[in-house]
């Protein structure tokens, strides 16, 4: 079971897509995205979000994310983070500030 310890070891961040587009080669429809966390860096992550969302309309859009994992490859792209949402019958509505926030900050 998970302790409050393996939570630390891990963070919770804002941050700004600034490219998107489909990973053709997923089994189950994805896009690649490629997320800016201010110190962080430009992480990237494989994101099952196309039922709601459009590639072109993510650059800009901000998002929270779960960062110190492992990268791992996920349909030949370099997951690096887990950028969270709420699973619904019409599909994943992304986490979002609801206001502007400097990238890479973390969340309480």
């Amino acid at each position: 079971m998970p302790t409050i310890g393996d939570w630390h070891d891990l963070a919770v961040r804002s941050g700004t897509v600034v490219r998107a587009e489909l990973n053709e080669t997923a089994r189950h429809p994805a896009f690649r995205l490629w997320i800016d966390f201010g110190e962080l860096g430009q992480l990237q992550s494989s994101a099952k979000i196309t039922d709601l969302y459009d590639a072109q309309e993510l650059p800009g859009t901000q998002v929270i994310a779960v960062t110190g994992f492992e990268p791992m490859r996920v349909a030949g792209f370099r997951s690096d983070v887990l950028v969270l949402g709420v699973m619904t019958e019409h599909g994943v509505v992304l986490l979002r500030p609801d206001r502007a926030v400097p990238p890479g900050s973390e969340i309480a």
